[in-house]
């Protein structure tokens, strides 16, 4: 009941964020959202690897997040001031960071890797959310519908009728019968979308829809993975029923970015 009755406060909100705010203020949204789960994960991260300084993790998120939302030039490509910038920083100013910060020599080797995973992993789907929304509220929509419904569809297909799991180490809770009702609905949101928004069934959307969807199973079973090494359920309390702000945001992880970058390596121009 948690569960229904925070999607049904969250999802009119979140709808309305994405088709009533300018797309500075819903970067800035997703900045702020996306910093929260960041902190989620450091304080997770700090139990396997205490000696790193997991505390600039969400310091580093906001400021990584706008600098690839504007340096993503219109079209299909990306500006190579800010590409370069942004590998630089992960190489030499993670490097840079564990070092000053006096990270133990047995940890320095992990604490550089999450954290330049960590500021990635949080900070580019900022990027493609706020470029999504930019070009078109729709098609953020769109992702929100595959991510949203077909999650929906898992956990209650799965908890019903699952009977073989899909990763039983990483968590033993889903599914094959969840990941493909989860699938199979996802694919039939964007059948819906395009034939609505579209006027008809466009194949190479559902193809790119079919490898989202993939993207946000596996981004939930990444979370999965990592909260398991952390020996934790949830990575937070801050939502009844869904757990914290990385509980929530997982699978959009993933999809977010692949979504765009599918978008344009087939040709779609979604950058205004």
């Amino acid at each position: 009941m948690k569960r229904l009755l925070t999607a049904a406060v969250g999802v009119p909100l979140a709808l309305l964020a994405v088709f009533r705010l300018p797309g500075w203020a819903f970067g800035a949204l997703c900045a702020v959202a996306m910093t929260g789960a960041a902190y989620e994960f450091a304080r997770l991260a700090r139990a396997a690897l205490p000696g790193a300084p997991w505390l600039a993790l969400p310091v580093l998120v906001p400021f990584a997040s706008a600098g690839l939302a504007w340096g993503i030039t219109p079209g299909v490509t990306v500006d190579g001031f800010w590409a370069l910038a942004f590998a630089a920083a992960m190489a030499i100013g993670m490097g840079t960071l564990v070092l000053l910060a006096r990270t133990p020599v047995d940890q320095a080797f992990a604490s550089v890797g999450g954290l330049a995973f960590g500021v990635a992993y949080f900070a580019v789907p900022v990027a493609a959310l706020y470029r999504l929304q930019l070009r078109d509220p729709w098609l953020l929509f769109l992702l929100l519908a595959i991510v949203w419904l077909g999650d929906t569809a898992a956990y209650y297909f799965g908890t019903r009728f699952g009977r073989h799991r899909l990763a039983p180490v990483v968590s033993p809770k889903k599914s094959w019968e969840g990941a493909l009702a989860g699938f199979a609905v996802s694919l039939l949101s964007v059948a819906v979308w395009s034939w609505f928004h579209l006027g008809g069934i466009d194949l190479e959307l559902l193809a790119i829809g079919a490898l989202t969807t993939v993207a946000s199973q596996l981004g939930d079973l990444v979370e999965s993975l990592l909260k398991r090494g952390a020996g934790v359920k949830d990575s937070g309390h801050l939502l009844p029923g869904h757990g914290g702000l990385w509980d929530r945001t997982d699978a959009m992880l993933f999809a977010a970015p692949v979504l765009l970058l599918l978008l344009w390596l087939t040709g779609h121009e979604i950058a205004p």
